[in-house]
């Protein structure tokens, strides 16, 4: 809302006021566009809120109504102040009945924040149907890119033209979901990690949202995002404000130091990610619903002599939960399975040194629960008459009833604090369709998920040290929202690691390495049933948290030994890059990706080189390693040594290279980063990590 729209008048910019000389500077504004024929007095030149009475003739920013008709809103700036790394300003629309509040930051790691509100003035109520900002994009963008996919396969990378016309990415599911854009990037033409100028951005919510670049024939574009409201889910009652989802947009020469900016904004909300991330064990893959109280005992025991630090029992310790059918939202300790309810167990895993987890699906609910019996109207429904359709025998509870949501929230601090939970994974299983509230008649996804942040922050001040992982049917929410309160996110349900180099990838565009939950699983793969070596599964684990998603009970003391070395492999990586910088570099072989974590002060980084498929090369070509300092000689080596690598290595080799040693060689940063060296052939589905050492 620029002061000059205050009126209907263009701004006088004939030659004899747009000045070269003299005074008429200050006023000048060499961006601003000329008026021509057969279009509206007032050019097009978007504000962070455009709107139809500026001029703008793309989809408008602000969109509300009163009593079922469109309120047409002009607001007039009306004060305004600036700091250094920020500007405030408020509008208002008397005529419309409504201020717009708003504050454009700029962040110590250089990240844009943009936080909106809009209040109610008049008298009868106001219904908010959209309030998206935007930051428009100069001349040179010309490409633009998302991730999509499915369960299984999350983040996978798209890329198309910017062209005329709009580009957006909704989520209805009451969620981000998997096919979420995670950053909607617009950049120039071939940009990359490593090279490019960039814009990324991103809607810091996990309910319904959508992310757009929109660009006209009268101007060269803007990108931004809010949040997506069904009608008449956001009414507002006099003098009630609305706040719209923050939305964040990164700037930077190519994805890696866009991302970085990201990576450090979520950091500064979890002073815990400095510590070392536990080594933690889930029993999901390791027994599904077959748990009892000896069999996890057991596991607990093997977990700790490994090197494990976290013990987590997932789905199947509540009532009645013998298989995914019943019993969610019963949460209560099923004693049919736990004699001794949970005591035992988590006093055991404590007195070996371990931190205690438990899974929980809060949000969900069974029809065929206790709960649901007692409370059918808990549930969301479209009506009276029937139910959504169900996902996994389950619905949705609504937490928007205040009993509901108490009940819930009550059964978890209870557990919590009975046995000393140093960690939940919070599941959120189902998309949220036709979700309204028996309670109030009204949609409910935003008061829904305004209900679960409050759950999350409530139970985190009550118990200092709790953390709690986004796990939402693997990746399904994965946002600047939840990741402002969760330490850690399950990046997809699929461990495979073919499938999670470009999984992981695609996570690492927001989230930092060290909240992505990357584990080792068993071979043959539970989701894929493809076959990998354990080098290959380690080592794509490693640069996130890593865990363990295996029935470890299987494996005989070999087994557990190398599994224990990459264990101690990855203490020691944690010790030496505890917060790393991640890095991608950009290949043009499609069969390869390379991956690195390089400490802040380049002292230290180690690299993941994969052949995802058969590479078009034979050998390969030379493999750079982006963001070391070039201005310093490296001992680059393998990782581990040699030896966790023989059984990587393509049967085609006839020769070693002259330094693929335990000891390695001294190469030149600048030769590391812009020419590169040449590594081993591998097998097809196989990879091999290399440290690097400033000397």
């Amino acid at each position: 809302m620029r002061e000059d729209l205050a009126t209907d008048a263009q701004p006088d910019v004939s030659p004899a006021s747009s000045g070269i000389h003299g005074d008429a500077d200050v006023m000048a504004d060499p961006q601003f566009p000329q008026t021509l024929d057969a279009g509206l007095s007032i050019s097009e030149f978007p504000t962070i809120l455009p709107t139809q009475a500026e001029g703008w003739t793309g989809t408008p920013a602000i969109q509300v109504s009163r009593d079922g008709r469109a309120v047409f809103p002009k607001p007039t700036v009306v004060s305004f102040s600036h700091t250094s790394g920020s500007f405030t300003f408020e509008a208002q629309d008397e005529a419309a009945g409504l201020t717009l509040d708003g504050t454009l930051t700029i962040g110590p790691e250089g990240l844009i924040s943009i936080d909106t509100a809009l209040t109610n003035t008049a008298e009868n109520a106001l219904t908010v149907s959209r309030l998206t900002p935007v930051v428009p994009l100069p001349p040179q963008i010309a490409e633009i890119e998302t991730c999509t996919g499915h369960h299984l396969r999350e983040r996978a990378l798209q890329r198309q033209p910017l062209t005329e016309g709009l580009f957006a990415k909704n989520s209805w599911m009451g969620r981000p979901d998997f096919n979420s854009a995670t950053l909607l990037t617009a950049g120039e033409r071939g940009f990359g990690f490593e090279h490019g100028l960039v814009f990324c951005a991103h809607v810091a919510f996990s309910g319904n949202s959508t992310v757009f670049a929109e660009r006209t024939p009268y101007t060269h574009g803007v990108i931004g995002g809010g949040e997506l409201p069904y009608e008449g889910e956001l009414t507002l009652k006099t003098g009630e404000t609305y706040h719209a989802p923050r939305l964040l947009v990164s700037v930077g020469h190519g994805l890696n130091e866009a991302s970085a900016r990201f990576h450090a904004y979520l950091r500064s909300f979890h002073p815990e990610l400095a510590k070392p991330r536990p080594v933690t064990l889930n029993t999901w893959e390791a027994m599904y619903f077959g748990q009892s109280e000896e069999k996890v005992l057991s596991l607990a025991d093997r977990a700790a002599s490994i090197g494990v630090e976290r013990f987590v029992i997932d789905d199947g310790w509540f009532t009645g939960r013998r298989d995914d059918t019943r019993g969610l939202g019963d949460w209560q300790v099923d004693a049919d399975v736990w004699p001794h309810g949970l005591t035992r167990v988590t006093d055991h895993v404590h007195e070996l040194g371990m931190e205690f987890g438990l899974w929980f699906e809060p949000e969900m609910i069974s029809p065929d629960s206790h709960v649901a019996r007692e409370h059918p109207e808990w549930m969301l429904a479209p009506n009276a008459d029937r139910l959504p359709v169900e996902a996994r025998s389950q619905q949705v509870i609504d937490l928007t009833n205040p009993q509901a949501a108490r009940y819930v929230e009550d059964c978890i601090d209870t557990l919590v604090g009975r046995y000393r939970i140093d960690y939940i994974k919070w599941d959120h299983n189902r998309f949220l369709t036709e979700p309204v509230s028996p309670a109030s008649g009204l949609p409910a996804v935003h008061g829904q998920t305004e209900a679960f942040y409050g759950i999350v922050d409530r139970l985190r001040e009550r118990h200092p040290g709790l953390e709690i992982e986004s796990c939402s049917s693997g990746g399904g929410r994965i946002d600047a929202g939840v990741l402002t309160r969760c330490s850690r996110v399950w990046a997809s349900d699929c461990t495979d690691p073919i499938e999670r180099a470009d999984i992981q990838r695609g996570t690492s565009l927001l989230v930092p390495p060290e909240m992505i939950g990357e584990h080792i699983s068993e071979s043959p793969n539970h989701a894929t049933k493809r076959t990998t070596t354990l080098t290959t599964r380690a080592a794509t684990a490693f640069f996130g948290h890593l865990g363990i998603e295996w029935n470890i009970m299987k494996l005989d003391d070999a087994g557990l030994d190398r599994l224990k070395r990459w264990i101690d492999l990855y203490k020691a990586r944690r010790a030496a890059i505890p917060q790393g910088d991640a890095v991608h570099a950009d290949c043009p072989d499609p069969a390869i990706r390379v991956d690195g974590l390089l400490a802040p002060d380049r002292s230290r980084a180690v690299f993941r080189f994969a052949a995802v498929s058969t590479s078009r090369e034979y050998p390969y070509g030379l493999v750079r390693f982006p963001g070391l300092d070039e201005s310093a000689t490296y001992r680059v080596r393998p990782l581990g040594g040699t030896a966790p690598y023989d059984d990587e290595l393509s049967p085609a080799c006839r020769t070693r290279l002259d330094w693929w040693s335990d000891e390695g060689i001294a190469a030149d940063g600048a030769l590391l980063t812009q020419w590169g060296i040449r590594l081993p052939q591998l097998a097809p589905e196989h990879c091999l990590l290399i440290e690097f050492e400033r000397i």
